[in-house]
This record gives structure tokens, sequence and C-alpha cells, in this order.
């Protein structure tokens, strides 16, 4: 299953009919899916869902359709087990950003979270779902991608924001503080950080 978020809303493909609740779209080549994301954009329902039996070959399509943008980033705890954020654009976030051509998924997660945050000593412990989601630029509709990485760092120095990348402020939050913090962020960081932290 592909859960790409449209305006914090749901675009399920799925080849699992059990698993659909409501109604759903069985995907033909007669799809066009720069249409059905307008569709989409444009009406009120909570989820939209496309099943076909060869979910790599609609998932193909589906990227054919747009232009794809990749990024990587980080959950990154510290030694009290809080969770790294950062706060942008009216929102908290986790650290992430473009990967470089040539650069490593792993390479450019971890570049991105030591520039936006001003943190070091980063190790990754394991990698964790990707997530996808929609944004329109000039007109035309995005899908970003990005990998995500569970890291771990010890370093006790002066957290500093990467203003120029429009971050406010950054700062580790314990298990009840990201709970709130949650509250005013993006419904694919929620998913992210509570199956990673089994939060409710």
């Amino acid at each position: 299953m592909y859960k790409v978020f449209v305006n914090e809303r749901p675009l399920i493909l799925t080849n699992n009919k059990e698993a659909i609740e409501g109604g759903f779209l069985h995907y033909s080549e007669a799809i066009e899916f720069k249409g059905l994301v307008a569709q989409f954009l444009e009406d009120e329902r909570n989820s939209m869902h496309v099943y076909h039996s060869d979910l790599r070959y609609v998932w193909s399509h589906f990227k054919t359709s747009f232009k794809v943008e990749k990024a990587a980033g980080g959950l990154v705890y510290n030694d009290k087990e809080q969770l790294l954020f950062i706060h942008r654009f009216g929102k908290w976030d986790l650290p992430k950003g473009h990967i470089e051509k040539g650069e490593g998924k792993k390479e450019a997660a971890i570049r991105e979270v030591e520039e936006e945050c001003g943190i070091s000593e980063l190790e990754i412990v394991n990698k964790l779902p990707t997530t996808y989601h929609m944004f329109e630029r000039n007109g035309k509709m995005i899908l970003k991608i990005t990998y995500w990485y569970q890291m771990f760092s010890n370093d006790k120095s002066t957290l500093i924001p990467q203003t120029e990348e429009g971050i406010e402020a950054v700062c580790f939050k314990t298990k009840e503080e990201q709970i709130d913090a949650l509250k005013n962020s993006y419904e694919n960081i929620v998913l992210l950080v509570k199956s990673s932290r089994n939060l409710n």
C-alpha cells in the first residue's frame, strides 16, 4: 500500500480490497492521475482509494504522472529518549531535506539534520517507513518522497535552527510534549512518529 497525502488527506494505492473502508476506484490505464488528484483536491471526501492487483504497476504509473522530488530526514533521539523537532511555517516538523545529485539517502539524511538543527554526533539506528505527500508549485503538482531514519545523538551543545530555511526553533521534546506538538504538525509526520514510538 502507498499512502500519499494530498492537502493532509490520504490518496491510497492498494492491492488489498479487504483493507479498504468505503468506496474505491479500480485502476485501469484509462485513469489519468493528474485529473484524479485535481478532483481529489476539489472534493470534500476524507480519503480516496485506487485498487489494482499489481501494486508495483500502478505505483509506477502514478509516479510517472508527476514530477518527483526526493528527500531524506531523521527522527533523532537523545539519551533521555526525547525527540528532535523543528518549528517551521507555523507547524512542528522533523528535520529533512533534498537529496543532492550523487548523494546517498543516509548521507543526505545526516547532512540535512546537521544543517537544519546544528547538531552533530548523529548515528543511524534504524530505517523507518518512507512517506509521500504532494504539493503545488507554479501550478503543477509535485510528488515528494521522503526517506526516514531513526537516529541517536549524544550532542549536548546548543541547537542552532537554520533560519535561512525558515526554521524558527529547534528543540528536543519529551513523550508528553511530542503528543502536544503533533496536534500542530503534518499527517505523515504524525503517523511516522506514532508508529515509531507507539504514541496515542
